[in-house]
């Protein structure tokens, strides 16, 4: 593991202490798309303990723009099943629970109790005021992404003294708010993705700051970037 993980563990910020932290961590991916491409492949190679993938959906051709995880081969077979297939080539230390279901009122505190953090991969607002209602209640880090076309969203939830999902996004105003547009630049859920991946990362390791009570912002365009306080 010394050499697998050399690369963290020379960094003073991490150590080894901090990649033990990694390797008995437990984290919740709530859809395993674009975003969730992304977040898994990155803490995966990290070495987390635990991966839990919830996603009911199969892969389409138009998923292979910028969903990473799948290949032409994988076409109609589920994505969860795939996913933990290609995890499990890239690091067989990590255990990948596998949920072919959508996240529901039903199952969601159930699932996120067997997990340490929340990671948002999913695409509605729906989703996310369950995953926010929830994991706030069980006392659980959201760490939060969105992405439309050019421009991607990441911040993190639920840590003492710093904000909630719904603080930003009111259920009652989310209600009244056109779905986006499907059209989304490939690369972006990508970097997206990956900034969640490092959110997760530095959470778990106790390194950097953190983005709770900051909404951290990008335009692909442009490549303007901003970190706001919220």
């Amino acid at each position: 593991m010394i050499e697998r993980y050399n690369r963290h563990i020379i960094l003073p910020e991490i150590g080894e202490e901090g990649q033990r932290r990694l390797s008995e961590a437990k984290v919740l991916l709530v859809g395993v798309g674009g975003l969730g491409s992304a977040v898994s492949l990155y803490l995966t190679a990290a070495g987390i303990g635990r991966l839990g993938l919830i996603d009911d959906d199969v892969v389409s051709e138009s998923n292979l723009q910028r969903q990473v995880l799948y290949t032409e081969a994988e076409i109609g077979l589920p994505k969860v099943e795939c996913a933990a297939k290609r995890l499990h080539a890239l690091n067989r230390y990590v255990h990948i629970d596998v949920y072919p279901m959508r996240l529901t009122e039903e199952n969601a505190a159930d699932l996120m109790a067997r997990y340490d953090i929340v990671a948002d991969g999913s695409d509605n607002f729906e989703t996310r005021h369950l995953i926010s209602k929830v994991s706030s209640k069980l006392g659980k880090p959201y760490v939060y992404g969105a992405i439309r076309e050019f421009d991607g969203q990441v911040s993190v939830f639920n840590l003492p003294g710093g904000k909630k999902y719904q603080d930003l996004f009111p259920e009652e105003e989310t209600h009244s708010m056109p779905r986006p547009p499907k059209g989304v630049f490939g690369v972006l859920p990508g970097m997206v993705g990956c900034a969640e991946a490092t959110e997760v990362i530095k959470l778990i390791t106790h390194c950097g700051e953190s983005l709770s009570g900051k909404l951290w912002t990008i335009d692909l365009l442009t490549m303007q970037s901003h970190t706001l306080l919220v």
